[in-house]
């Protein structure tokens, strides 16, 4: 018999742990400081809610209706058709970005070393913590063995199954991280100083929004949310028929969305406080946010708590990226638990090594103008997710049928339109907004190659 989850609850926390990862927490307040402040994320939120929730519930609905993982979704859809090959696609998407994911995931556990030991406390100017990040990511014995550490701690979760592992697991880590937020939040406001950065957060210049803005918060929406790489499709195979779609999917889009804004007033008033700049970019965790906690009063206990928050919301996302290669395993080819998680876990553990060493001694080595972690993040990102999510909505709006599905979505709810809705969504707006964001990517990536060929 198929596992199910225990609770709506324990789902919940289960598909909210998967969406909230490491791009809730590292990447929007980067995106936020660098794409015009609250202007991106007012259109960050449109995003969420125009391309983010239909296609939440469209995972979820795919899911429940055929019970299998990403593969065996497909093919109990449009099975002996190429169609299989999207479902395949997601598999390999989770093994690829997990490789590398775990490599950053490690770097949450060797910074909490660091605040424990106290290496963070000297560090009170962004130059000096980006000093102290480089020799970190440049050590092959650190950045490899915290990159293993992060793997056998997703591992460790995954092989206890569905409830026995990740949703209990879940239903602990998504409130102790809510709580070290909310923490984080009220030791920044009263320390006083942080008006210019709530101002910077809250009150938006419409003016700020260009182009490069929307892509970007586009880009954010979807894939903060886990979204076309089949984790919810195999989340969703998990939810028993009496758990109602629309509610599950709104939860699930709310609490991703609520940890993105919540890590934003934890951050953005403290570094305004110290006068430190918002738009350090990729680098603002690292660089910029070990400079606030040296400044401040107990930063040391404050830092350790960021960084195991970090932690936090990176394993939750692991473990999602891991069960997704697992449930393939189990459902299409008869593996047990154990030996997937044991084989997949180290063969991607092993591949996410050279994405360790891509900031050292591997550093030279170049794949398209980038090292072999920034290879890998492109490839996934910027290619296999938005075609693995446009795919998804072509399938299930015109290839399948949505009148095969919609009876998944709440029988008994009195919003009659928001299944309408749903459906005109995945039919027409999903496929259109994936499609001009992939074109936008990809136009990005042809522009910078040229330049590097050319100039």
């Amino acid at each position: 018999m198929r596992e199910q989850w225990g609770s709506k609850f324990g789902f919940v926390m289960a598909a909210a742990g998967s969406a909230v990862g490491l791009g809730n927490i590292w990447k929007f307040p980067y995106l936020t400081g660098s794409k015009g402040g609250a202007a991106f994320v007012v259109v960050y939120l449109l995003a969420v809610f125009i391309l983010g929730l239909p296609l939440m519930i469209a995972e979820l609905v795919i899911g429940r209706h055929t019970e299998k993982d990403p593969v065996g979704a497909f093919k109990t859809m449009v099975g002996g058709t190429p169609w299989v090959l999207v479902g395949y696609l997601g598999v390999l998407s989770g093994f690829l970005i997990l490789s590398y994911y775990s490599v950053v995931g490690g770097w949450t556990i060797g910074y909490i070393v660091k605040g424990v030991t106290g290496a963070l406390s000297n560090l009170s100017t962004p130059d000096a913590a980006a000093r102290e990040f480089r020799e970190f990511t440049v050590n092959p014995v650190l950045s490899v063995l915290f990159h293993l550490l992060f793997m056998a701690a997703c591992m460790y979760i995954v092989i206890g199954g569905v409830r026995g592992g990740i949703e209990k697991w879940n239903k602990v880590l998504m409130p102790l991280l809510f709580v070290i937020l909310l923490v984080l939040i009220v030791r920044g406001f009263l320390a006083g100083g942080g008006e210019k950065g709530l101002t910077f957060y809250l009150t938006p210049d419409f003016s700020k929004i260009t182009g490069e803005t929307i892509m970007a918060a586009l880009g954010q929406a979807f894939f903060s949310l886990s979204l076309g790489m089949g984790a919810m499709i195999t989340y969703g195979s998990y939810l028993s028929p009496r758990e109602r779609i629309l509610s599950a999917a709104f939860w699930i889009v709310f609490l991703d969305t609520a940890v993105a804004l919540l890590a934003g007033f934890a951050i953005f008033p403290s570094v305004f406080a110290m006068e430190l700049s918002p738009a350090e970019g990729p680098g603002l965790v690292f660089h910029v946010i070990p400079a606030v906690f040296a400044r401040m009063p107990a930063g040391q206990i404050f830092a350790v708590l960021f960084f195991i928050l970090l932690f936090l919301a990176a394993v939750t996302s692991g473990v999602s990226l891991l069960e997704v290669v697992c449930a393939y395993l189990i459902d299409e080819r008869g593996w047990s638990r154990r030996r997937a998680v044991l084989i997949m876990g180290s063969s991607i553990a092993l591949l996410g090594i050279p994405s360790a060493l891509s900031f050292g001694c591997l550093s030279h080595i170049s794949i398209l103008g980038g090292t072999f972690f920034d290879f890998i993040d492109k490839l996934t990102s910027n290619y296999m997710l938005p075609i693995g999510g446009f795919f998804i909505a072509i399938c299930l709006g015109w290839k399948y049928g949505l009148e095969k599905t919609i009876h998944e979505l709440d029988p008994d709810t009195p919003f009659l339109s928001v299944k309408e809705l749903w459906a005109f969504t995945i039919k027409f707006i999903s496929p259109f907004v994936l499609l001009l964001v992939f074109v936008a990517l990809v136009r990005e990536d042809v522009v910078a190659l040229f330049k590097r060929l050319f100039t």
